[in-house]
């Protein structure tokens, strides 16, 4: 019920994103890192965040992450939708299909949702019969009254403990969402409305004019494939990318995604070719190998992940020691 409610003509708020994983500092991920990251949209994946979201409908949204340097806005007003950074003045825009008439996601780059609604459409995605879900009654969020449903995995290989969604007593529309590790009396993921109108904003809410001096870059207009050039693509699919597409080991809470990194992306986990921030994150962690080879390890406490030394990642919400078997196993 929770995945198909929620259904408002519109909304604003603001949104505390708070996530603490258990990662070790990574050179580019901690939200002290420098003065970028501080607005940068790729820093949420640490520390606590501020965002402000509007929603005028199925092709008007706005989505704005707020920091001590700058903001990073992603504002999309019919076929337009535009990137913005304020700490460098640039912006990117792209002009959407004439025949889009859907809403496309906000595809930001972090895992992290940027909505309770978002991150409650993640969980609910992953019940299956290995999930128990039950009520623990009222609560206030953000000054609404809620009811919560409770998500908890019966998975015991699963890192995932319990899944919180606070959903609104009137419309249904998740307000707050909180992951919890195994074992854990904390969230590793908290994402809650802290105030929320569900009034539609005025259209200018989604006008965006980048200021003068910006840095504007133009991308092409994405094309939707024909049922022909679909059907081409499908026949042109060569048996090596067949094998290089991303498999799920396993299912439910469990599963592993295997998938092999672009050529070129990353070498060697042990430093090889692979140049800047990745080369730096990837030396301060630890190196690991068994019968499925040898990479490096990214331990928290809702996930793991390894990059091997020939260019696959491995991901799961569960301990390494299923990454090795996943991988052992594709």
């Amino acid at each position: 019920m929770a995945a198909t409610s929620g259904q408002v003509r519109g909304l604003s708020g603001v949104v505390s994103s708070t996530a603490d994983l258990g990662l070790p500092q990574l050179p580019g991920l901690s939200s002290g890192s420098g003065a970028s990251s501080e607005a940068g949209l790729t820093s949420v994946v640490s520390g606590t965040h501020t965002w402000r979201v509007w929603v005028g409908g199925a092709t008007q949204q706005r989505v704005a992450l707020t920091g001590g340097m700058g903001e990073s806005d992603v504002v999309r007003n019919g076929r337009d939708v535009w990137l913005w950074s304020s700490q460098d003045q640039s912006a990117t825009h792209t002009l959407l299909p004439a025949d889009t008439t859907h809403a496309a996601p906000v595809t930001l780059p972090t895992d992290v949702p940027r909505t309770p609604a978002e991150a409650a459409t993640r969980a609910l995605a992953a019940i299956s019969p290995t999930t128990s879900v039950t009520t623990s009654g009222l609560a206030t969020v953000a000054g609404r009254s809620t009811y919560e449903l409770v998500l908890t995995p019966s998975d015991a290989t699963t890192r995932v403990g319990q899944v919180r969604l606070a959903l609104d007593s009137q419309t249904k529309v998740p307000l707050r969402t909180q992951v919890f590790a195994t074992g854990a009396t904390t969230p590793a993921i908290d994402v809650a409305y802290t105030s929320v109108d569900f009034t539609v904003p005025p259209a200018s809410t989604f006008t965006f004019t980048p200021p003068p001096g910006s840095k504007v870059t133009e991308q092409a207009t994405p094309k939707a494939p024909s049922a022909a050039s679909k059907a081409a693509s499908k026949v042109a699919v060569t048996a090596a990318e067949r094998q290089a597409a991303p498999k799920v080991v396993g299912s439910g809470w469990s599963a592993v995604v295997v998938a092999r990194m672009p050529q070129g992306a990353a070498t060697k986990a042990s430093g090889g070719s692979t140049t800047g921030s990745v080369q730096s994150m990837l030396a301060v962690l630890p190196r690991v190998s068994g019968a499925w080879g040898s990479g490096r390890l990214l331990d928290g406490s809702l996930f793991s992940a390894v990059l091997t030394d020939d260019g696959r990642v491995a991901v799961g919400a569960v301990p390494p020691a299923q990454l090795y078997a996943a991988l052992a196993a594709s």
